[in-house]
């Protein structure tokens, strides 16, 4: 069986940040460091920075006061700082700067006075996190359908901003739908969407024109890692979602000569090392990596961690 591995894949400049600043962060204050949500969506990732101390919670509530705090990278509202600033927590933004960046285009529309529509999905932690940082009514459509909706006069001044985890295939059907319904409206340049997001897709979509199966490694709840398998299923190629090499099901690949592996931008490399040994266990396999772009963006850790 022949293996081809999509590049690029894996950890995004944004995740590597986010476990970069709960590790720094144990090694700077010791155990426990309290993180609110997952740091990154990916289990393998969360469990093994509990196992060096980091402790998970959905609430600031469950932090004791004064306590060592970190926001994951998907962000979170001012709501959220300020109840971290009345209970003195001593906090560590590990927000992606891409969706820091979204935070603030956001911002400035609103208070050029436009009506701010974000593209993204409904209860995606980036997506609280990002309505709750303007400080204006934001509206969230999610499919093309919904922009017919949207309860605002095609006259008025709109602006919109996008969820990073979209890439610019994704968000393009959304944003013409906009243009073609608002007489004045403003977005971001196409080169703000995050860079990761667009690659991981770019470099999956070459993957499907030479294999029989696509796995993606990734989180179910990974928004980035469920596009990836669909993008393969969409062009024909029967594609599934694993979160290792434990899930693999020897039936996916019977007959199958070539597996292209991909994975999501939180899921690190050592699972697709998993899911090559899970199809080594099946057979004999060849691994080769698709010519791809290589990424060497890299972010540098919050200021309070930086000499660490």
């Amino acid at each position: 069986m022949r293996i081809i591995l999509a590049q690029p894949r894996g950890f995004c400049a944004g995740v590597v940040r986010a476990i970069d600043t709960v590790e720094r962060a144990l090694e700077k204050y010791g155990p426990p460091v309290y993180v609110r949500h997952e740091i990154v969506h990916n289990k393998f990732v969360v469990e093994s920075l509990k196992a060096k101390g980091a402790v998970f919670v959905e609430e600031l509530s469950e932090v004791p006061a004064h306590a060592v705090t970190i926001f994951s990278a998907h962000g979170v509202a001012r709501a959220v700082e300020a109840d971290a600033e009345a209970r003195g927590l001593n906090v560590i933004n590990a927000t992606c700067p891409l969706v820091t960046k979204v935070h603030n285009q956001g911002k400035r529309y609103a208070g050029q006075g436009r009506e701010l529509i974000l593209i993204g999905h409904a209860g995606h932690p980036e997506v609280d996190g990002t309505r709750g940082q303007i400080p204006a009514p934001v509206h969230l459509v999610q499919t093309v359908a919904e922009v017919d909706t949207l309860p605002i006069e095609s006259d008025t001044p709109v602006a919109y901003v996008t969820q990073t985890t979209l890439s610019v295939d994704d968000t393009r059907d959304i944003i013409a739908a906009l243009e073609r319904r608002f007489t004045d409206i403003l977005g971001p340049d196409t080169k703000d969407i995050c860079y990761a997001t667009q690659n991981r897709q770019a470099a999956v979509r070459e993957l499907a024109k030479l294999v029989d199966l696509v796995l993606v490694v990734g989180a179910k709840n990974s928004s980035n890692s469920n596009r990836l398998r669909e993008i393969g299923a969409e062009l024909g190629v029967p594609s599934y979602l694993i979160a290792d090499g434990s899930e693999l099901k020897p039936e996916w690949v019977r007959g199958v000569a070539t597996v292209g592996i991909t994975a999501g931008a939180s899921a690190p490399e050592v699972l697709v090392e998993d899911v090559i040994e899970a199809l080594g266990r099946l057979g004999p396999v060849e691994v080769s990596t698709l010519p791809g772009r290589q990424e060497t963006i890299e972010f540098r850790l919050p200021t309070e961690l930086a000499a660490v």
